[in-house]
């Protein structure tokens, strides 16, 4: 499993790195962040056995699922947005950075992360009477977004002319203007609304079938080899370095 820090076990899927028992995890650097540089116990002291707590797999949710994937459509957000700042500063249009963002939105977040909220989330809410004014929203817009998106993938999947320039532009912004929003009020309405229509049964037999469509689409890397994607889009634009964002003032 390749993420941007480089590989990590082959064959271990995400929910079951991310479910790993935590006295196992933190006896691993490599799996996890935990202090490595405390002092070791002398030979007479005991380690205290992992209690109940400790041992307890910790699984990956359906709205922590769909969340993260939000943070890949984040990430591209950014990219699109550098698009645009350099259409606007007569700059040469990144053609190819900007294709292979919309690229991943398209087969990500359109065909795979859409098509689960659309199947698995937004029935569920409406049939229990839940959020059925904002749910026809949220729909609408996956199907706007899905126009912008070919229109993106169509312009850039040449260097693009002059002529195109300022309709390239107006379809970026007009995607992060309503992508911004509309996963906001998922991650902040929708998604936490599922635990209240969903039983705990099938909400965990929900996440499996997510991982297992994540993996049938995306393959053994699943979602961390759409990161490594995302991130390498990120460094070809100069974009990638997180602490340029820092306000220095």
């Amino acid at each position: 499993m390749r993420d941007e820090a480089g590989s990590g076990p082959a064959g271990v899927r995400r929910r079951e790195m991310l479910a790993m028992p935590v006295a196992l995890a933190c006896g691993s650097a490599m799996l996890t962040g935990c202090d490595t540089t405390r002092p070791a116990r002398s030979a007479t002291t005991a380690s205290p056995a992992p209690g109940p707590e400790q041992a307890r797999e910790v699984p990956v949710t359906p709205p922590e699922d769909l969340m993260r994937e939000h943070g890949v459509l984040k990430r591209v957000l950014l990219v699109y947005r550098e698009g645009v700042r350099r259409i606007g500063a007569g700059e040469r249009v990144p053609a190819g950075p900007l294709h292979a963002g919309a690229g991943i939105i398209r087969t990500f977040i359109e065909e795979y992360h859409e098509r689960l909220e659309e199947r698995y989330v937004f029935p569920r809410l409406v049939g229990a009477g839940k959020l059925t004014d904002v749910v026809p929203v949220l729909i609408r817009q996956h199907r706007r977004g899905r126009v912008l998106t070919g229109r993106v993938l169509d312009a850039t999947a040449r260097p693009v002319p002059q002529s195109v320039r300022r309709g390239l532009a107006a379809d970026l912004a007009a995607f992060v203007r309503m992508y911004e929003p509309h996963e906001a009020r998922e991650d902040t309405v929708i998604f936490p609304a599922m635990r209240a229509v969903i039983p705990p049964k099938e909400f965990a037999e929900l996440a499996e079938t997510f991982e297992d469509e994540e993996h049938r689409r995306f393959g053994a890397a699943g979602f961390t080899g759409v990161v490594a994607q995302v991130a390498d889009i990120e460094k070809a634009l100069g974009i990638y370095d997180l602490d340029q964002f820092t306000p220095r003032g």
